[in-house]
């Protein structure tokens, strides 16, 4: 994948304008697939209010797990939204890249380490926000690096790091290898003989398939450890 994306800047300031299309485009797609499952609603689900039904309450289980309660159902529509935009953003690339002139216009958003880290970044400082608004400023600090014991501070600073680390860089890693495999497999099909594309195409359709499936594990993953480091500060250590 030797494409660059589209960048423009801004008073000095570069912007990411894949990345803004990319995001634009995995927005409307879950506004869209939210609208069309939740018409003609009814007290005896059929059909597609079966699907929209089915993952509220996949999304509300992943929230209960770790934060039960009442605490946890106001974070319920927070992890449904998520969770749909990070699937679409991962399956994005799969289905359609918009490649011109060597310039990408259209891709998996999560397959850029910035929009990940925003990701990580909003999950986090939504934790913390959380946690000073139940606990207070005093309350929050005390209960989030002082226990069990003091001296565990320097640790509990340092895996406010490694969260944000490991939340961005694995989404991204799994979905940018994913992509970059399939690019790959493309090329070989389309540069080569007649030979090497019957072998690559089924070679590219079973790893097409496999990356649905990571990336539909890993917005599993995704919200499940976002809801983890929020129950870490909202709940009593």
């Amino acid at each position: 994948m030797n494409e660059e994306t589209y960048v423009v800047k801004f008073l000095g300031i570069p912007f990411n304008i894949t990345n803004v299309i990319s995001g634009l485009a995995a927005f409307a797609i879950v506004f869209c697939l939210v609208y069309f499952l939740s018409r003609n609603l009814a007290m005896k689900p059929t059909g597609k209010q079966n699907v929209l039904e089915w993952i509220i309450d996949f999304t509300n289980g992943i929230v209960s797990s770790n934060i039960p309660g009442e605490e946890g159902k106001r974070f319920n529509l927070f992890a449904f939204v998520l969770f749909l935009f990070i699937f679409v953003s991962n399956q994005m690339g799969l289905a359609v890249q918009i490649i011109v002139g060597g310039t990408t216009y259209l891709k998996s958003p999560t397959s850029d380490p910035m929009v990940t880290m925003s990701l990580a970044l909003m999950v986090l400082l939504l934790a913390h926000f959380f946690g000073v608004q139940r606990f207070g400023v005093k309350g929050y600090l005390v209960n989030s690096y002082l226990r069990p014991v003091s001296f565990m501070l320097p640790i509990e600073l340092l895996e406010e790091f490694t969260n944000f680390l490991t939340l961005s860089f694995r989404l991204y890693g799994n979905i940018f290898a994913g992509e970059v495999l399939l690019t790959l497999v493309g090329s070989v099909a389309m540069s080569h003989g007649l030979i090497t594309t019957v072998v690559a195409l089924p070679l590219e359709m079973v790893w097409q398939g496999f990356s649905v499936f990571i990336g539909s594990i890993q917005a599993y993953v995704f919200v499940t450890l976002s809801m983890v480091y929020i129950s870490q500060k909202v709940e009593k250590e």
